[in-house]
């Protein structure tokens, strides 16, 4: 067939490169506090850092000073943060310093340096998802979830890197520099939201925000050793996210949730409570407060777990990771039963999945990559082609069939957690893989132990959250025996956020996030 490629389904443009460039006023950082933990504060938890600064442990000003000093230093290897906000983060944690200074406390994130995906809008910051036809838009306002983030108390240190208009499973674009594991600099960090999940995992930055319409917090969360939230749908309002492209009132953006990335569970518990509620102007009719846990203890909780599917076979080495972190809830005493849920049509929810999905994708996409994909021939087996094509000839009558799909889906899964209180999954069925640039996104292979994977197969275990509305945490579980992270799926109940964090917290103490070699 012809080539289908990634840049195409999104916006052409001609390539244009930016550097990152920090001015150097704030290069002299000052000693480090009597106060300071002794491995420093780089790896503290936004929870704690936030204690600290409002015990007055430590400052603002001292932490955003330890940040950008690192960000000059490390940030060049894996060209996590595109766009430094070095002047501004300073400006602003002064300003935090002086109000705590007053007794004023702005709220939960309190002076604490923080990163931001380059997808939502930043008021008087360039904005740019990866696309060149944006590379000097600066908007005018922030996305709800950075006003809110910013609401909060958050300094933000910067913008980070992502495909174009985050529609890759790897962080690169004709902008900036291709971002890199830190964990293997020829490895992806993930996408798309790599370059966030990477800066977090270098320690520059206390928490990310990010996005998810097919695991791209998930998967960056996976492939880096981070815990990552994909909230409930809609819980965290999308509006000044892109795409849609600048200006689009529609929303929510159907299936596409923000969330966060960050090294602990309990940070994106945080995170979470800032960020959840309604817009704006839906706002003055109702509210929404983020419900605790299910239950107080690991022992009480009834859980499900799938290791493996036909459809998405999941590779050895993260089988045995994934058992690893089932294993260690079952010790904890967890009651653990394998399998899909009975009432989970397995096949069904990802085909009604993707056919949500190209629903929402495809209309922005050029011409000529419509007839392209018109005009492929999918192999039997390859649903994501078949669901793409099937998408660009299907009536608004077969939308609104998936569309009841969908609502059945969720009223099965409401139906199983009355009963149960979570469910465990893979993330991927492989670990973070090789820089992969080929054009042709459907066409991509990857080499696995196990034999030549679609590149696509990446869609499968990010689908089942998003087709459900559904909330869902990954947390680390260990390493591959080339030493590359592994995250476990939590999926939980519907606007029960907490649950599953909780459930990842309960993994924190076997496992938990590792600092990579040479970011200390």
């Amino acid at each position: 067939m012809a080539q289908c490629t990634r840049r195409g389904f999104v916006v052409g443009g001609a390539a244009t490169v930016a550097a990152v460039a920090l001015p150097h006023a704030w290069l002299v950082v000052g000693p480090k506090t009597s106060n300071a933990p002794a491995h420093g504060w780089q790896y503290e938890s936004a929870t704690a850092v936030a204690s600290a600064i409002r015990t007055k442990q430590v400052s603002s000003v001292e932490l955003t000073k330890l940040m950008l000093e690192r960000i000059e230093k490390l940030n060049p290897r894996i060209n996590a943060i595109v766009t430094v906000t070095a002047e501004q983060a300073l400006r602003r944690a002064a300003d935090a310093d002086a109000a705590l200074a007053a007794g004023k406390i702005w709220g939960p994130l309190h002076g604490v340096p923080c990163t931001v995906k380059d997808t939502f809008e930043t008021e008087g910051v360039r904005t740019t998802a990866g696309a060149p036809f944006l590379k000097d838009y600066v908007p005018r306002q922030d996305a709800v979830a950075v006003a809110r983030m910013r609401a909060a108390g958050m300094i933000m240190l910067g913008k980070t890197n992502l495909p174009l208009m985050a529609g890759d499973m790897q962080s690169y674009n004709e902008l900036f520099p291709t971002a890199n594991n830190p964990w293997d600099f020829s490895r992806t960090p993930g996408g798309s939201t790599g370059g966030g999940a990477a800066a977090t995992a270098a320690g520059l930055g206390y928490v990310t925000l990010g996005s998810d319409i097919g695991g791209s917090i998930r998967i960056p969360a996976h492939f880096c050793g981070l815990f990552g939230h994909k909230p409930t749908f809609d819980v965290v309002p999308l509006r000044g996210h892109i795409p849609p492209p600048p200006g689009v009132m529609t929303g929510p953006v159907d299936l596409g949730v923000a969330g966060p990335l960050a090294r602990n569970a309990a940070d994106l518990r945080l995170a979470l409570g800032v960020l959840g509620g309604p817009d704006t102007e839906d706002s003055i009719a109702y509210n929404w407060t983020l419900p605790p846990a299910r239950k107080k203890s690991i022992r009480k909780y009834k859980m499900r777990y799938v290791l493996d599917h036909p459809l998405c076979p999941v590779t050895t080495e993260v089988k045995q990771r994934l058992q690893a972190g089932v294993d260690a809830l079952r010790k904890g005493g967890a009651q653990l039963e394998e399998g899909f849920p009975d009432s989970i049509d397995v096949a069904g929810q990802y085909k009604t999945y993707l056919h949500l999905l190209w629903k929402v994708v495809l209309p922005g996409s050029p011409k000529e990559q419509i007839e392209q994909l018109r005009a492929s021939t999918p192999a039997p087996d390859d649903l994501v082609l078949t669901s793409a094509k099937s998408a660009t000839e299907d009536s608004y009558s077969r939308w609104a069939e998936a569309n009841e799909h969908r609502y059945r889906i969720r009223a099965a899964w409401r139906r199983f957690f009355r009963e149960y209180d979570a469910v465990l999954m893979p993330t991927s069925f492989v670990p973070a893989f090789p820089h992969d640039h080929s054009p042709d996104w459907f066409g991509r292979v990857l080499p696995t132990p196990e034999g030549r994977r679609r590149y696509t197969d990446f869609l499968f275990w990010s689908s089942f959250a998003i087709v459900s509305g559904l909330p869902a945490t990954v947390a680390p579980v260990g390493f591959t025996k080339r030493n590359l992270p592994v995250g476990i799926q939590i999926l939980g109940p519907w606007l029960e956020d907490a649950t599953p964090i909780f459930v990842a917290e309960a993994l924190e103490p076997e496992f938990g996030f590792q600092i990579p070699k040479g970011f200390e």
